[in-house]
């Protein structure tokens, strides 16, 4: 199977127009044992992992803990695994990369200015990210159009020139409402922080609940703003 960026126009073509489901099955059988799920703990992280399950329990799927995420995180991570009779991996910060971040900056440093939130990302976030995309040729992501300004030109299957892989956005034409349709309708368990008011979910000190008709990225890193 060809893995570089050549391929992306001629897949896009291919499955542009299909349902999650149908270009679901057909990389999951393409790159078998080479392909894996990131999941954020998300609603639309919920749905692929719904849908992933149904098609071939043996795929991976992993998250990252930061060190810093919300309780209900955790116990979303023990339903999964009850629910689906799955393992999710789940990959941890450096602790030396972490320990050091904190030596310089704090412990909230991060709140102090844009660096030192995306030094605080990169130890806590983008490090293990690397090493869960070790030796794989695709990753699916729970992206949307909708989801933000920064997201309306990412397309369903892209070339992720920093990883040096195929990133997979099956969820990318959905609106929020499908998202939502799909959790109700196959009763998938879901984050309960989505009921207290909390579109986005990542870090608690970086995450908070906004109000309705907002936009939905607006809970996180809003002192920046």
């Amino acid at each position: 199977m060809d893995t570089t960026h050549n391929n992306i126009e001629s897949l896009l073509l291919r499955f542009n127009d299909k349902s999650p489901q149908e270009v679901l099955s057909w990389f999951l059988s393409a790159y078998s044992g080479r392909i894996a799920l990131a999941s954020g703990l998300g609603a639309e992280g919920q749905v692929l992992t719904d849908m992933i399950s149904k098609i071939d329990k043996s795929i991976r799927i992993f998250t990252i803990d930061t060190g810093r995420l919300f309780p209900e995180s955790y116990k979303l991570i023990d339903r999964n695994n009850r629910r689906y009779e799955i393992n999710m991996e789940v990959f941890f910060p450096d602790h030396k990369e972490v320990e050091s971040y904190i030596l310089q900056h704090g412990i909230n440093g991060f709140y102090d200015s844009v660096e030192k939130r995306k030094a605080c990302c990169h130890a806590r976030k983008m490090e293990p990210l690397k090493r869960a995309l070790a030796n794989l040729d695709v990753w699916i992501c729970g992206l949307r159009n909708e989801q933000s300004i920064t997201r309306k030109s990412v397309q369903m299957i892209e070339w992720d020139e920093s990883n040096g892989l195929i990133k997979l956005n099956p969820l990318i034409h959905w609106t929020e409402d499908e998202v939502w349709k799909y959790i109700k309708f196959n009763n998938v368990p879901y984050n309960r922080l989505h009921d207290k008011g909390f579109p986005s979910i990542g870090c608690q000190p970086c995450t908070r609940a906004v109000e309705s008709g907002h936009d939905i990225r607006s809970g996180r890193w809003w002192w920046e703003n």
